[in-house]
């Protein structure tokens, strides 16, 4: 009579998810670790995503080695058919104990340092070719072009209208970007999902990024951070295009009367503090 195969209840859901895992995904996704955009959208995405991936097969390795242990141990060490006796107990092993605290620290202390090195770079500041200040609200986004003195003033996207009525940050390929972050009301989180990098929105203070974006592209930014009732609705496009349409922007902006800088800040005459879902001092509205 045949033997049974032996762990089949283990070795076929573990194959299934494998195959099911390994066949929905492209070789371009596995080595990004299913992060998303492609590589090389900011100075900064690539960088981002080696660590993402370095830490996940270094965890991995570890997890392997653990899980080959555990299975190790329950098969040889399993109670065979006829033992009765109780098996010799042991209080400690100082190897294995040594082992798995060893390896942990090592892991933190290395997971620290490079992450620590990495945002250092990321967070590095330079001399930047455009300032924008982005400026968050509920439940939208201003944005103040401050090089060309212009600005564009979102409004909350309500359900019957499309995306096509997002507020658009337009922003020049290959120049260097400092993006300033304050808020006009409660905390939000200015994050452009493709650049793999989001920074909290606080009001009262101002927050920085600085990167240079390298394709042309168009990307979809949300506030990260859950701020209110329309949350879900705080929402914004973001354009990289070349430099004549990014001049040709800020000059429809210029035409339009979007000529000045808006502001949170409380003491100023022109604030425009907590303007929910009114599109703040565009004219063609408020005259």
């Amino acid at each position: 009579m045949p033997k049974k195969p032996r762990f089949r209840w283990a070795i076929l859901p573990i194959s299934a998810l494998l195959i099911a895992t390994l066949t929905g995904c492209s070789q371009a996704e596995l080595s990004r670790g299913f992060l998303p955009g492609t590589p090389g959208i900011t100075n900064h995405t690539d960088q981002i995503t080696k660590l993402w991936v370095d830490s996940w097969l270094v965890l991995y390795a570890v997890g392997i080695i653990a899980w080959g242990l555990m299975f190790w141990a329950i098969i040889v060490y399993r109670r065979r058919k006829g033992d009765r006796e109780i098996p010799p107990q042991l209080r400690y092993n100082m190897p294995i104990e040594t082992l798995f605290t060893v390896v942990p620290f090592i892991l933190v202390l290395g997971y620290f340092a490079q992450t620590t090195i990495d945002m250092q770079e990321i967070e590095r500041k330079v001399d930047s070719q455009y300032r924008i200040e982005v400026i968050g609200k509920q439940w939208s986004w201003d944005f103040n072009y401050t090089n060309a003195n212009v600005y564009d003033s979102g409004l909350q996207l309500p359900e019957d209208q499309s995306e096509a009525e997002l507020p658009i940050l337009y922003l020049p390929v290959g120049k260097t970007v400092e993006i300033d972050l304050t808020s006009r009301d409660v905390i939000h989180s200015f994050w452009v999902i493709d650049f793999l990098y989001k920074k909290d929105v606080f009001p009262g203070s101002v927050n920085h990024i600085y990167f240079t974006p390298q394709k042309v592209g168009e990307y979809k930014g949300k506030c990260a951070e859950l701020c209110g009732e329309f949350h879900s609705a705080m929402l914004f496009n973001v354009k990289v295009v070349d430099q004549n349409t990014f001049d040709k922007h800020m000059s429809d902006l210029r035409a339009q009367g979007f000529v000045g800088q808006l502001t949170a800040n409380p003491n100023d005459p022109n604030n425009l503090n907590r303007n929910g879902n009114l599109p703040g001092d565009n004219p063609k509205i408020r005259g």
